[in-house]
């Protein structure tokens, strides 16, 4: 049984920062792709960050150079680092693992930034 469990959230200052974690088992998290994902009340759920197997990147134009992914496999852990956090980033963080046909998320994690 897969489970992603995510770590983190909390309510911030704009400006501040946070760090963002989901811890993966059941699932062979080296191969897995994992993503960040982010739903604004009101507001489609949307990819934040993504992180491959061979560790390559990909992230939301609203994101670049404020927030880092990045994966421990040693763990089965993946991270969000967020950086000079804006109002517009509040929202529920999702985690999301995909590995051939398997496709789990986690609960969600609150992230609020205040003006």
């Amino acid at each position: 049984q897969v489970q992603l469990v995510e770590s983190g959230g909390g309510l911030v200052q704009a400006g501040g920062s946070l760090r963002l974690s989901c811890a993966a088992s059941g699932i062979i998290f080296s191969s897995a792709f994992m993503g960040w994902y982010r739903q604004a009340p009101g507001k489609q759920r949307e990819l934040v960050a993504g992180i491959g197997s061979a560790s390559n990147t990909n992230y939301a134009d609203s994101v670049k150079g404020r927030f880092t992914i990045s994966r421990n496999n040693a763990k089965n852990t993946v991270y969000l680092q967020m950086n000079s956090l804006k109002p517009e980033d509040t929202g529920v963080y999702y985690c999301r693992a995909v590995l051939s046909r398997y496709d789990h998320w986690g609960q969600g994690t609150q992230v609020t930034v205040s003006s």
